[in-house]
């Protein structure tokens, strides 16, 4: 998996170039109107979450694939930092060890699910309530615009048809721009954010040219926020 490598290599600097990722965790808390008490995070990074939750916690479980990430994450009073992709079959059983939870959450990761349909079932299983953020397929569009490529991320109709058979939901879907001084910050951003994956999707001379023709002063991302209740 591309990405493990990725955000494990990039783990110590991630921090420099996770502006995108710290806003979409603040805005995603912001809808937490109920202060749960018991808290799943998976793919908790370095703890973007954990360390904007502002109410009293109970226990706080947190997953992600990156053992970097894991060590930098802070560990909480009660509860644990598992070192899991959250795809591995293995994971869930253990999850429900640490039953009940108040809520699932997750923020800037459950795009990388190779079956996300799949995880939301197993979420739904676990925990009542959930609060996700997801990158859509709108990321880096005039990227793939220019490059007639396909994104390797899916589309907010693809994420909510997926959630319709695990939960009631609202949600909201925000655009982001970050501005940069010229495109080779652009795209050097894009290598170390963690935003791609780790996925090569472009060749050295079709990089190259983007870097000298990419017609923006800034990076686009699209995120779907969501919000809701398991159906089970």
């Amino acid at each position: 998996m591309h990405h493990e490598k990725e955000f494990s290599k990039r783990a110590f600097s991630y921090n420099e170039y996770n502006i995108i990722q710290k806003k979409v965790a603040k805005r995603l808390l912001s809808k937490i109107k109920n202060h749960p008490k018991k808290i799943l995070d998976l793919g908790c990074g370095r703890g973007e979450i954990f360390k904007n939750i502002d109410w009293e916690i109970e226990k706080f479980i947190g997953v992600d694939i990156s053992s970097n990430m894991c060590s930098l994450h802070p560990m909480p009073k009660n509860g644990a930092i598992l070192n899991f992709d959250f795809e591995d079959e293995k994971l869930f059983p253990i999850l429900k060890q640490h039953m009940p939870y108040d809520l699932a959450i997750s923020s800037s990761s459950l795009q990388w699910a190779r079956d996300i349909g799949k995880v939301f079932e197993e979420i739904s299983k676990i925990s009542k309530n959930i609060a996700f953020s997801i990158f859509t397929d709108k990321t880096f569009k005039t990227i793939y615009e220019i490059s007639s490529m396909d994104s390797f991320l899916l589309s907010s109709e693809e994420i909510l048809d997926k959630l319709l058979s695990y939960f009631e939901f609202e949600y909201e879907i925000k655009e982001y721009k970050l501005n940069f001084e010229d495109n080779l910050s652009k795209f050097r951003y894009i290598k170390r954010s963690g935003v791609s994956g780790g996925k090569r999707v472009l060749s050295y001379k079709e990089t190259k040219n983007l870097i000298e023709n990419y017609p923006l002063s800034y990076l686009e991302f699209e995120v779907i926020f969501i919000t809701g209740k398991s159906l089970s």
